[in-house]
């Protein structure tokens, strides 16, 4: 069970000045630390004044506000409103700029190159009683609340042919913006009170 902790992720100003990124995970990981290089990364921005945003020649990218009210991005001229725990698709391409009408925001992107990945950003409310597993090619990051994550059910062929499931460890609590990597072998299973994101990286068939 692979969990990234927010908490030792070292922060990287931006080049314009106006926030710092946190990078999550990307792929491949030897070329994080170029930006472009990679096939899709996934980070949290710490956005601290208006002004331009990179740009990402032959990438999508999805963007979700996970902490502050608003933020008006402009892309490519057209201005539009992003709310808290709304996703934003949009070409990496665009000439965008964000102004930040109700004050600094934090927010979540997802940058996926054209045509060989896909990436998506889906805002889920955790429970108690069910827990919810974050399956091979996804992410899921603890937005707000309190939770634990536990190794999923592995089934197992019992004697009289019936699976039967077994589990095995200890439940491990999550703090904010912690972020759990999905498994095919036995999915990680989040259950508490709050909102995770799930990012799912699909891989485009040519």
């Amino acid at each position: 069970m692979e969990i990234i902790r927010f908490a030792d992720i070292r922060p990287e100003p931006w080049r314009n000045g106006g926030g710092v990124t946190r990078e999550l995970a990307s792929h491949p990981k030897a070329a994080s630390a170029q930006d472009g290089a990679w096939d899709w990364r996934v980070s949290i921005a710490d956005v601290a004044k208006a002004g331009e945003f990179s740009t990402f020649p032959g990438m999508e990218r999805v963007i979700t506000i996970i902490d502050g009210e608003l933020l008006l991005l402009t892309v490519d001229g057209s201005e539009h409103p992003l709310e808290k725990y709304r996703p934003f698709r949009f070409s990496g391409e665009a000439a965008s700029a964000a102004t930040l009408p109700t004050g600094d925001i934090r927010d979540l992107n997802v940058i996926a190159r054209t045509g060989a990945f896909k990436g998506y950003t889906s805002i889920v409310e955790i429970s108690k009683k069910r827990a919810h597993p974050v399956f091979e090619g996804q992410l899921a990051v603890l937005l707000e609340g309190k939770a634990t994550v536990a190794p999923g059910a592995a089934a197992d062929e019992g004697s009289d042919g019936d699976s039967a499931a077994t589990s095995a460890g200890e439940p491990v609590e999550l703090s904010r913006y912690d972020t759990v990597v999905g498994s095919d072998s036995r999915s990680p299973e989040i259950s508490g009170r709050g909102f995770v994101a799930v990012i799912s990286i699909d891989h485009v068939e040519p």
